[in-house]
Formats: C-alpha cells, structure tokens, sequence
C-alpha cells in the first residue's frame, strides 16, 4: 500500500509503498476514503523539517533538554545513534480521515465489515491507504453525512474542545483570532450555539469567508475594524471569550485578546502561538487562560486511546470519541458546512505534489482533501500475546543445529524495529561480514519500511507467519513491546528459528513455561536473551582482574533508572508488566554471571509512594546481591554503579564508563571515555551470530536465562507475602 512521509533530517516528502498494517484486537482495519490535510499543524511539521539542525532544535527545546540528559545517562555515540536514527527516518503524516471498515479486530462489536467510519489520530489516521484504528480513535458515521465532510471529524473535534473550553453561553460575544482551518469552524461552532462571533485575520478571503458562513464581522487584527466590531457589538464592554486559532511567532493575539476582552473575560489558546502575556493588561482584567488539549479528554491517555479504556460519561462528559461523534451529528444537521472550506479536492497519487505547492505558497488553503482510489481489500495478520513458579529446562539430547558453510550468510529477521532494535542492534547487525538482514516485520507499516531502506532489509512485512514459514530464514529477533515477548519467541521456537528475544524473555511463571514447552515440543533449544552486560568490555575485564574466589560474595548494584515521561509505555503496567520485571533482569543475570551461580532466594522491599525496589538476591554459596532499582535519584547521577567484595579484593564498575580492581597491594584501572560507553550489545550480538553460524552452543546456557527470568518475576511474590521466595521450592 502507498503511505505519505517526510524524512525530518532532510525534508524529503514522499509517497512511499509499506506493508499493510495487520488488523490487531481492540481496533479495526479501515481502507481510507478521504483524508483531510491540516493546513496549520502539518505544514509547521513540514516547514520544521526543511531548517538546519540549528533550527530544528530552537524549534523544539523540549527535545534538546532530552538528548542532553541521554548523553549524560548513555553517552555521546549512543545517544548520537539514537538521534540521527529517529530523525533520518521517514515519519508519517495525518491525523483526520474516513474510511471502509475492512477488517474487525477481536473485541471490537460496534462495527462490521463495510461500515463507513471517520478516524482520529496522528499515528493511526495517517494519509494512507490503510490504516489500523483502535476504538476510541474512531466512530461510525451518520448516513447523511457525504464521506468527504466526515473527514473534518479530527480537526472539526478540535475546533469542538476549543469552544467547550471557552464555556460559551447564548447571547454572548466572541473573538476568533485566525481564521484558518480551526478558526474557521470555531466560528461555525459557536455561531451555531447562539454566539456572535468577531473574527481577526490578515487574509481578506478568510474574512469574506467566515462572514459567509455566520460571523457577524471580520477584518485585520492590525485595522480598527476589529475593534470597532467588538466595540458596536458589546456597547464598548469587551467580548466574553477570546479563542487563539491562530500560529506563527507574533505575540499581537494575546495582545489583541487583552485588548478586547472584557473584565474577567476567558481566553482560549488552540493554536501554537506566542504566548508573552502582557502580566499588567491580564492581571488588571483578570482574564482566564485556558487551554485546549487538541481532540478532547482521552489524548494523550494511552490506556484510553490505545487499550480503549473508556471514561465513563458520568465523569466525562465529552471524550475524544465522543466529541467526534458530536461533530459529525452536527455536519450531518447542517449545523457546520465545511464544503466551503474545502478549496482543493487532490488525488493521492498527487499528495507530494500537494504538499510542495501547500509548502511553497503556490497553493493557499483553507482544507486539502486527498481523495484515494477504491482497490481490493489486504490482509494483515494479527498476533498478541497473566505466583511465580521456575518451570524445569527440559532434558535429554538435542538435536545439533546445522553448521553453515563459512562463506553463507546468516539470514535474520526482525519482529519490532523501535528506538532500541533501531539505534543498539541494528547498526551492528548491518555493517558485520557474514549477516544477511532478511526480512522486517512490523504492525505498523511505516516503521517497516524506514528499518528496511536504513539497514538494508531485503523484505519489509507485517506477515509474521510468511517470515516463520521461510526456510531460508536462519534466527527471528523479538525486539517488541514486553507483553508479546513469550508468544512471539514460543512461536519462532516451534518454526525451527534461532531466537534472540530483547529482555524480559516473559512476564508470568504461565508465559515463561510456555515457551519451555515449546522448547520440548520442538527439540529446538537455540534461544538467546538480550542480557547484554556480561559482555560488555570493562566488565569482562574486571572480571579476569578479580579472578576466581574462595569465599562467598557481597555484590550490590545500584540503578538510577529516573523517572518516565509522561505516557511511556513502560508504564503501561496492566499491559507490559512493572518496570523492574520488563529490566530487572539485566541486572539480575549481571549480578549471576559475577557470582558464577543461579540465585536460589529472592526478598524484595518497596517504599511506599514510588517505583523504587530494593531486591535481595542468595546464592548456594552464601553469596548475596542487593539490586537498588530507584527512580527518584538525580538524573545526573550515573545510571549504573556496581561493588563486588570478597576474599580481600574488591571490583567496581562505574556507569560502563571506568572499572577498577582493588587487591589490597594494587589497584587496577581501566577506563574509556564516556562517549565511549559500551554496554555489550556488539559482542553478544557476535557471540549469537557465530553461534547460530557453527551451530554451537547459544551465548548464555538456557538453564541461566530460566533462572534469571523466574527471579525476576519472583520479586512481585516477594512483595505480596513480604517474606523471601525461596525458589528451589517453586520448582
């Protein structure tokens, strides 16, 4: 299927050819008929990304305050990696649509195959062909509702939040200032609610066209014909809501919106304008900013808008869905026309050809529609994946894996292409002799398609049945979300793979025994765990230094993790586990691979009121770990430091960055420097591919992934019964 994107390091604006988007459970599968281009919110988004570097981080310092913490925490090549690989990828553009319903996803009731239906969302109600949209995100459309109006359901929702936020009542005065797009339906809106409506904008033809469509007057913000309006239409008072559609660097709305309010009055921000609020003019009047959070309450809420977690109505009146709802019924009854804000009607084929004029200025809109052709429908496949117990490693003889001639590739393929597969996996994997990137699947097409043009996959897919059914596939990498992590890995095991699975390998003792049957069911045991720090240079090295002990060992392992942003779905506990049992492991088998052992007991205590663990790990020896597992230290603290003492000797690992060994006669010191950082990911990734290559044993023994992994989950157990789990006994 064809998809608009943009590369944001280049500018580049392109219609690409991706996969098809498999149709998941919660959501359904809608073949686009129409979709509407922003003329405000995309074209910024495209103008960002033709300035220099220089201009694109003073466009966004939000985003710089955030790579300057990752080079503090991962270091400069890392975070550089990240960086330049989010943004030389391609990023889809899009937000408001209406479509077929093709295909329902399981739990879905409320549509059916060939309903028609308008879509909300920057990343599911995208300009392309397809596009999965989970159910809060989309709502069926009335019958006397012409596709082409129904796609104004998103931008039409916004315009919608933005005057239910202004609290507008019948008899009142309003100022709209721009009148582009959102401005234009602001109007509409608050016209049709009894409210005479004062409009500013520099374009006479905006002006002429919300005169059109019902407001009382419009003119320049920067003529006296505004505020003569308002002064005529409010016997010199002031107007009672002032509502900022308007973008750009210029701080003359705010000014203007203290001018002409009145005393007390509310203005309301939906734009992203300047906003250097003139402190004496607002606070004389005391006006009421407000502002408007794009569609409604739901944004930004991945358990409401992904997990379909509806707020109930008596608490939430107006959500996302149902301000797109509104909208539409309100179109459907001629209360709003958007017709004659459409000023062109493009095919899809056009759509770079549009955007370039729209970029350019050859082209002035208030709304763009791209109108796509009617194909055959395309499948995609869906694929999805709940005290703790350690299940046996199954036993007996294996079958040997075949050893490859040495001049054959190793042919891989990748589930998931992220941040983390995108910016620590794949840079390795693709510049090393003797690796063949097979194939790239993905549930969203366009990641696909950016993995394979930046790293050289021979095919880009959403099938992942296709890809476990190709013999000439040698290992699958599982490197998505945490929740798929056991399904995804028990079902490349039972197809004969390889399988390198990102950590944690499962979230339950139930998912951790499936993939161990799968083990027994298919005699194939080549399995690999992303527990990536006992390769790691410094650490390795250390370890030599340390040499073996004679006695038992006191480790303890501090982790500064810092706190999420704000709808990470790492905190998406109900779905993707707690945040220590999705990490915790690394640390765990860190701190096993040291003390030669797998822990038999684990004791876990939590302060109340945050995420921050303090797990305590035995070993047969005596030997004991004491993981500190914080959120809440200071961010420029290393995120990493770890003690290792016994038998006189004492080894220190400082953030992968420096490590030393104390003797008692001599110290030993190696260390790098910090743009250095290296966490192992290129020496495991190495030991795998040699391993898959000669058919020798996999990196790390199963019985020690097992272990790990039931520790990690043992900590949860822990916790509840506040006494330690004694994991022999769990067996």
């Amino acid at each position: 299927m064809k998809q608009v994107v943009q590369n944001y390091k280049s500018g580049e604006l392109a219609l690409l050819d991706v996969p098809v988007p498999g149709c998941k459970p919660g959501g359904v599968l809608v073949r686009t008929a129409y979709s509407l281009i922003s003329t405000g919110t995309e074209l910024m988004k495209v103008s960002e990304a033709g300035m220099s570097m220089l201009g694109k981080a003073r466009s966004r310092p939000d985003q710089v305050a955030k790579v300057v913490q990752s080079v503090a925490t991962n270091g400069v090549p890392a975070t550089y990696r990240k960086v330049m690989g989010k943004l030389d990828s391609y990023t889809p553009l899009g937000y408001s649509l209406c479509g077929v319903v093709e295909q329902v996803g399981d739990g879905i009731d409320d549509v059916k195959a060939g309903d028609l239906v308008a879509c909300a969302g920057n990343e599911h109600a995208l300009h392309a062909e397809l596009n999965w949209v989970p159910k809060n995100l989309y709502t069926p459309v009335p019958d006397s509702l012409a596709p082409r109006h129904a796609a104004f359901g998103t931008v039409g929702s916004i315009a919608l939040q933005g005057v239910r936020q202004g609290e507008s009542r019948l008899g009142e005065v309003a100022l709209v200032v721009g009148l582009g797009l959102i401005g234009q339906l602001v109007a509409q809106l608050l016209t049709a609610s009894g409210v005479r409506v004062v409009g500013a904008d520099p374009d006479p033809a905006r002006c002429e066209l919300a005169e059109r469509l019902g407001a009382a007057a419009c003119g320049d913000p920067a003529s006296p014909a505004v505020e003569s309006a308002v002064a005529e239409l409010t016997d010199g008072h002031g107007v009672d809501q002032v509502y900022l559609a308007a973008g750009g660097g210029s701080n003359q709305p705010v000014e203007l919106a203290a001018r002409l309010c009145r005393d007390r009055g509310r203005v309301v921000d939906i734009g992203k304008c300047r906003l250097d609020l003139p402190w004496n003019a607002y606070y004389e009047k005391e006006l009421d900013v407000r502002f408007s959070r794009s569609y409604g309450p739901g944004r930004y809420d991945p358990e409401y808008e992904i997990e379909g977690r509806d707020y109930p109505i008596g608490y939430v009146r107006w959500t996302e869905r149902r301000n797109l709802a509104c909208f539409l019924d309100l179109a459907a009854r001629g209360r709003v026309d958007v017709e004659p804000l459409i000023t062109r009607t493009a095919d899809f084929d056009d759509a770079v050809e549009t955007y370039q004029r729209l970029k350019d200025g050859e082209l002035k809109a208030v709304a763009v529609l791209f109108r796509y052709p009617e194909q055959a429908a395309g499948d995609g496949p869906s694929t999805d994946a709940p005290v703790v117990s350690v299940p046996v490693v199954p036993g007996g003889a294996r079958p040997s894996a075949p050893v490859r001639a040495a001049k054959t590739p190793v042919r891989l393929a990748f589930v998931g292409a992220g941040n983390y597969a995108t910016s620590m996996l794949l840079p390795h994997l693709a510049r090393r002799d003797g690796v063949e990137l097979s194939t790239v699947v993905t549930t969203t097409a366009l990641s696909a398609a950016n993995a394979q043009r930046k790293f050289g996959f021979r095919e880009a897919t959403t099938d992942l049945d296709a890809v476990l059914g190709d013999a000439s596939v040698d290992a699958v990498f599982v490197v998505t979300r945490h929740s798929s992590h056991a399904e995804l890995t028990r079902k490349a095991l039972l197809a004969g793979k390889a399988v390198f699975v990102e950590k944690p390998l499962a979230l339950t003792g139930e998912e951790l025994t499936g993939v161990l049957d799968a083990v027994e069911e298919s005699g194939n045991d080549r399995l690999q765990v992303g527990f990536n720090r006992r390769f790691a240079p410094l650490l390795q090295e250390a370890s030599k230094r340390f040499g073996a002990r004679t006695g038992p060992a006191s480790l303890r392992y501090l982790v500064n993790a810092g706190r999420l942003d704000h709808g990470s779905w790492y905190l998406q506990q109900g779905t993707e586990g707690s945040r220590f049992a999705g990490e915790g492991g690394h640390f765990v088998d860190t701190a096993s691979w040291l003390l030669g052992a797998d822990p038999v007991s684990v004791y876990a205590l939590a302060p109340s009121g945050n995420e921050d663990l303090q797990v305590v790990l035995g070993y047969p020896d005596g030997s004991t770990a004491t993981i500190s597992y914080v959120t809440t230290g200071a961010a420029g603290f290393p995120k990493e430091t770890l003690d290792l003492v016994a038998d006189g000797k004492v080894l220190q690992l400082d953030d992968f960055v420096r490590s030393s060994v104390y003797d008692g006669r001599k110290r030993w010191v190696s260390s790098r420097l910090p743009k250095a950082r290296d966490k192992g990911q290129s020496a495991e990734l190495a030991a795998f591919v040699r391993a898959v290559r000669t058919g020798g044993p996999m990196p790390v023994p199963l019985g020690s992934l097992v272990a790990t992994t039931a520790a990690t989950l043992a900590v949860r157990a822990a916790l509840a019964g506040g006494a330690p789990v004694t994991l022999a006994e769990a067996r």
